[in-house]
């Protein structure tokens, strides 16, 4: 069985990242950032999604 989609086996990148909503530091990131992207923190990325509408199919 593939176990690649849990977060345990996950990929974490190390680093001193600022939070583009809230400006709390991040120091761990499920992806490497391209620079080029917002990152946002677990509180401003959850809220983010709970804003957002639901796609419709």
């Amino acid at each position: 069985m593939d176990n690649q989609n849990f977060a345990g086996d996950r990929k974490m990148y190390q680093g001193n990242w600022t939070c583009s909503g809230c400006g709390a530091a991040i120091t761990e990131l499920p992806f490497e950032p391209d620079g080029e992207r917002p990152l946002f923190c677990r509180d401003c990325h959850r809220a983010k999604m709970q804003d957002r509408r639901p796609r419709q199919f």
